[in-house]
């Protein structure tokens, strides 16, 4: 029997505001336990909350860049649950009124064809504590350690909608992650790193013989926070519930945990639903308003999103998409690459040594664009000194190295290292008698027809210089005394 996968995602963004949700407290990452912290977002009675307008205009800017309906009224309400690492008993969240709905983000589908996966809702709220265990495993764990600095960290909760174009496979599940975290990040609404919690997930996953209507039972994976694992746990849970129906089972609605250590999901408790959590109006916080002069506001802060980013550089640069969609990955290199183009006349040749070249120098460095000691107008003069024929790409390699260590421009150093490339014929001419008395074997070899060798001495004179020498240059010379 054949399946179809109805996948979605609950996908959990921390917000990049500098002070939490309903308090003052800072969300900076990465601080001693239990510093950021006060009687507000800790839960003390008698305290009230104050709502944090920043966080506001990042969702209404999330709902934007996702195609969803901005609502003209949100409120906010209780969820109900008991966890150690949340104080008040109760998350803050949004639950009737939401302030983005009925949207929808736009992925390549497995057939090659935009495929719009339908967005619920996303709605504002704030985050829990962080629990630290005594051993890697849950179920080993001696004792728990909270921290309380990531409670009341604003979050916006993303929903994919089942009902309209859900994910219906693996890959197309990998391409949606991306794609929302790369909006977000290029929105400025969060630095969605992995590694300090800033983006994670929920992932639904149920199965259906192929041409029937309805849903079977789904599983709720629980707090993903790696793409790898994301995609290793729903492999395994397709095979799972396949495995089950096949053998005449019936699927249960659970939620579960994925174990990276052993490759399997684990039943954690039966799945809740909304009246489990007994949500009800926050009391302590009025409704919002949203006006459409807000709204307006918020329009006018968009940014290029990357989709139409990667279009615009296609038409304006004559790139491939491919080259685009690299440019486009993470928004500074794109700017970056932008940037440069004002000090270079050949972007193609721009784009390319901004993707393997400086992508190079970065990697062997462990170090992000936005840390770059390069400037811009360095990277694109030099790149525009190569492109001209000033350098050689050799010695344009040489000089990228000396700009990363020293921030100095291409022409400094270069004047400094006495790299400035061989220009004149009568000072290349020797190079290439030196190279032809030295090697008669390919010499004779070229004479008789045999054009490979040629490159073999190409490569020696532009040994014998320090790769200062224009290759071009030289292989029209090698051919003018060999006659080829």
């Amino acid at each position: 029997m054949e399946f179809d996968v109805i996948i979605c995602f609950e996908i959990h963004a921390e917000l990049d505001t500098q002070s939490k949700l309903f308090c003052g407290c800072s969300t900076r990452p990465g601080e001693k336990p239990n510093t950021h912290i006060c009687p507000v977002c800790t839960g003390h009675p008698g305290t009230l909350p104050v709502l944090n307008r920043k966080a506001v205009e990042y969702c209404v800017k999330a709902g934007l860049a996702f195609n969803c309906r901005i609502n003209n009224y949100a409120r906010f309400a209780r969820k109900n649950y008991f966890y150690p690492d949340l104080p008040k008993g109760y998350q803050i969240s949004q639950y009737e009124l939401p302030l983005c709905e009925n949207g929808y983000f736009e992925i390549e589908g497995d057939d090659g064809q935009p495929y719009p996966v339908g967005i619920k809702r996303i709605h504002l709220e704030e985050d829990a504590g962080k629990l630290v265990h005594s051993t890697k495993s849950f179920d080993e764990s001696t004792y728990s350690l909270v921290d309380y600095n990531r409670a009341g960290v604003p979050l916006i909760e993303i929903v994919a909608d089942h009902t309209k174009n859900p994910i219906r496979s693996v890959a197309e599940a990998k391409r949606y992650l991306e794609g929302v975290r790369q909006t977000l990040q290029y929105i400025g609404a969060s630095q969605c790193i992995i590694e300090e919690g800033q983006f994670r997930c929920d992932v639904n996953v149920s199965i259906r013989p192929q041409g029937h209507e309805g849903f079977l039972e789904r599983s709720e994976i629980k707090n993903m926070a790696s793409f790898r694992a994301v995609m290793d746990a729903l492999d395994y849970e397709i095979k799972r519930q396949v495995e089950i129906v096949e053998s005449g089972g019936d699927l249960v609605q659970e939620t579960r945990l994925y174990d990276e250590e052993k490759g399997v999901t684990l039943p954690m408790r039966s799945k809740e639903d909304a009246p489990d959590y007994r949500y009800f109006p926050e009391p302590d916080l009025v409704e919002l308003d949203i006006t459409e002069e807000f709204v307006q506001q918020v329009r006018a802060q968009m940014p290029e999103l990357p989709q139409f980013k990667a279009e615009r550089l296609v038409k304006e640069y004559c790139l491939t998409r491919t080259e685009a969609l690299v440019l486009t990955k993470q928004k500074e290199i794109s700017d970056f690459f932008e940037q440069s183009c004002q000090y270079c006349q050949d972007p193609k040749k721009l784009a390319s040594w901004l993707t393997k070249e400086l992508f190079r120098v970065l990697n062997e460095n462990s170090m992000d664009i936005r840390a770059c000691p390069i400037t811009a107008e360095n990277f694109g003069k030099l790149v525009e000194m190569i492109s001209r024929g000033d350098l050689t790409e050799p010695i344009g390699r040489m000089i990228l190295d000396e700009m990363f260590n020293t921030g100095k421009s291409p022409e400094i150093i270069m004047e400094e290292k006495e790299l400035k490339p061989i220009q004149q014929d009568e000072a290349l001419i020797g190079f290439v008698r030196q190279v032809i008395s030295e090697n008669p074997d390919a010499v004779n070899k070229v004479k008789s027809g045999d054009a490979q060798p040629l490159n073999f001495l190409i490569g020696q004179v532009m040994r014998k210089t320090g790769g200062k020498a224009n290759p071009h240059k030289v292989k029209k010379l090698l051919s003018e005394k060999l006659v080829v």
